[in-house]
């Protein structure tokens, strides 16, 4: 009778249970037995099961053939640079489970939080994403290049991932880039200084501080001083690279919401697109191909200095990178912050500018351990926990991204509905981070949500992830974490920041969450 009651007890538990917490029962013999009809049992319950509703029930707008639900973006009652919204109005109208078809390709939009977590969970250790720009990876196949970390799966994602892993994601091999960090942050200062005007702001803030990004990510990469901020042929071809950039993000973005024509003919949208890619991936092969020159000659001449071009020397020495995926990785670390970073401190300068006691409080911090010129150490990052608050706060009400895709290697049941495997799915937390139901007070800029004694115990673990969860997380997310650290250090040193209009500011979508429009911070100069 024991047993069997055990057995019943199994069965009926949720079956993300059979996936999470299998080791607590790994020594019960009837817990085996359960397992090995997991699959059996999984079968009947998505087949007779009231309870579980089956896919073609998931409910979303109406779908026409072949085109799916783009005539909703075609005829302009969804808005594309609005597609955060879109998402918003979706979960209000149909619940936590939506799906949409993109022309013949179906996706599920997940927006509950337990939901996101069982998708986690059962994604297993080689996790499939979709990219975050296919016309991207289009374009890497069409011109033979190596694909890189986010365009690839498989075996091949986990050799590029296991090649880099090291370099990338510990933290000492990081933190090595602290000093060269901080020094362009220090001229970032003095470029600010240059560029502000009478009343401290600066015309187009948004492309300085995309200049910043590209010398800081440039003395990582090549161990070099690009010229972005010098004012001179250098920052104006910095300017051509921010300005391709942007023409990138806002194509692959609108062409993601149209029939996929692009990909038989050259369409003018891609032709444009192929012309900032190749101008982009031309300029920056340029800085890999001089840095691997110098690395070579050094060697020939046995003068290469111990720890100089850490990073390239890293991944020149890994025999299973070839030289396309050096170089591809390389510029994926130096081009991505441009529409990742740079929109994460623009944010934070707006958030603590529109917070003036919230930005003292962050400026005492920073002074409490750090004097102006001082050298940052890791030691003194570690200390700032309302620094990172505020970074984690502005995260939660400016995210950079909607959605983070996968495709499920499993069926799964997901607010009451069966997916089965190989279905795409997008996650988009971000509809709840305004929410009261998650989020007390949730229109208020509260950095102490997420301090030690604050809501952060309460706050569901799988919500706010800005550089994804698990083996898929952001590959360069210490490197941009170190740059917003640095950049926010040295500001807060040497400016107080106030923001002359009342407007708030708003996001536009552009494959990225972006400003739209200006970002009016002023600059005042601190005694």
């Amino acid at each position: 009778m024991y047993i069997f009651h055990q057995f019943k007890f199994v069965i009926y538990r949720k079956k993300e249970m059979f996936v999470t917490y299998p080791r607590c029962f790994s020594n019960c013999i009837v817990f085996k037995v359960a397992r090995s009809l997991s699959s059996l049992s999984k079968d009947i319950n998505i087949a007779g099961s009231d309870k579980i509703k089956a896919f073609e029930e998931i409910p979303g707008p109406v779908r026409l053939p072949i085109i799916g639900n783009l005539y909703q973006y075609m005829l302009g009652k969804y808005k594309i640079e609005r597609y955060h919204k879109v998402l918003e109005d979706l979960y209000k109208q149909y619940g936590p489970l939506v799906r949409q078809d993109f022309g013949t390709s179906t996706v599920i939009h997940v927006f509950d939080p337990d939901d996101i977590r069982t998708v986690y969970i059962n994604e297993g250790s080689i996790p499939h994403v979709v990219p975050l720009q296919e016309t991207a990876q289009l374009y890497r196949q069409t011109r033979g290049m190596s694909l890189g970390l986010g365009n690839v799966n498989g075996d091949e994602w986990y050799r590029l991932r296991s090649a880099v892993r090291q370099m990338m994601l510990r933290r000492r091999e990081v933190h090595y880039y602290l000093p060269l960090v901080q020094e362009v942050a220090t001229d970032f200062v003095k470029h600010i200084i240059r560029k502000r005007g009478e009343n401290g702001e600066i015309e187009n803030l948004s492309d300085e501080v995309a200049k910043w990004s590209q010398e800081s990510a440039g003395i990582v990469c090549f161990e070099m001083r690009l010229g972005c901020l010098s004012g001179n042929l250098e920052e104006e071809r910095a300017q051509a690279m921010v300005n391709a950039n942007k023409v990138m993000f806002n194509l692959s973005g609108q062409l993601k919401f149209s029939l996929p024509l692009y990909k038989y003919i050259f369409t003018p949208k891609w032709k444009k697109l192929v012309e900032a890619e190749d101008f982009f991936y031309k300029t920056a092969t340029q800085y890999v191909n001089t840095t691997i020159n110098k690395i070579d000659d050094l060697i020939q001449r046995s003068e290469l200095p111990e720890g100089k071009y850490n990073f390239m020397t890293y991944l020149l020495s890994r025999k299973e990178l070839s030289r396309k995926d050096v170089t591809v990785i390389t510029f994926s670390l130096f081009a991505d912050g441009l529409s990742t970073t740079v929109p994460a401190l623009l944010y934070n300068l707006y958030c603590l500018a529109t917070n003036p006691e919230i930005q003292e409080e962050a400026y005492r911090e920073i002074h409490r351990y750090l004097e102006r010129d001082e050298p940052i150490t890791y030691t003194t990052i570690n200390k700032l926990s309302y620094l990172k608050a505020v970074m984690k706060e502005t995260f939660r009400l400016y995210p950079i991204g909607t959605e983070i895709s996968r495709i499920i290697p499993k069926d799964l049941v997901l607010s009451g509905y069966h997916v089965p495997a190989n279905t795409h799915v997008n996650l988009n937390p971000h509809v709840h981070f305004k929410s009261e139901k998650y989020f007390p007070r949730a229109s208020e800029f509260l950095p102490e949500r997420w301090m030690r004694g604050g809501e952060s115990s309460d706050i569901h673990p799988y919500l706010l992830t800005p550089f994804g969860h698990g083996v898929r997380t952001c590959a360069g997310m210490r490197f941009a974490e170190q740059d917003l650290h640095v950049a926010l250090c040295c500001i807060l040193l040497n400016f107080q920041l106030k923001y002359p209009v009342t407007d708030p500011l708003e996001q536009i979508y552009s494959t990225l969450l972006f400003p739209d429009g200006p970002v009016r911070v002023q600059f005042i100069s601190r005694n």
